[in-house]
């Protein structure tokens, strides 16, 4: 988090320096930032990791934009077909992540997807309740759920 803030400086730093307050002045400014913090990171330990998570980001995006466009369809199909496929239910799903924080990334993630829905989260935080529209198989959905908690926690952590 440091590292991103440090960034944002930066980048104002510069479209401050150039005068020209732009949106793509200020892109090009983050990134200039983004490779200048990439070469101290050694030097600074809270910037540890920092320049690693720009392409783990750019991953989980296109993962879960595949993702979304999967259940997209999937529920797409299910409403425009006259005998519906769906079977809801709620499922308890185990986490793996441990801070607040973590936890309401993986829950909003989870969520954003279309035919999931987190409901609560009990009361050690170890698990989440999720309603899916579609639980003909249970292990199936908590693999790509737990995938896409993974894919999260490789970024935030």
């Amino acid at each position: 988090m440091i590292g991103f803030f440090l960034n944002i400086v930066l980048a104002l730093c510069w479209v401050a320096l150039t005068g020209s307050f732009g949106g793509l002045n200020f892109i090009f400014g983050f990134a200039l930032g983004y490779i200048v913090l990439a070469i101290v990171q050694h030097q600074l330990p809270s910037m540890s990791g920092y320049a690693q998570r720009l392409p783990l980001l750019l991953r989980f995006s296109g993962f879960f934009i595949k993702e979304l466009v999967k259940a997209n369809y999937k529920v797409g199909f299910d409403i425009l077909t006259p005998p519906w496929h769906m079977q809801p239910g709620v499922i308890a799903f185990p986490l793996e992540a441990k801070s607040d924080f973590e936890i309401t990334m993986v829950a909003n993630f989870i969520s954003l997807t279309p035919g999931t829905l987190t409901l609560d989260i009990s009361d050690d935080r170890r698990v989440l309740f999720i309603h899916a529209m579609f639980l003909q198989d249970e292990k199936a959905l908590l693999t790509e759920l737990h995938e896409v908690e993974r894919r999260l926690l490789e970024i935030l952590r």
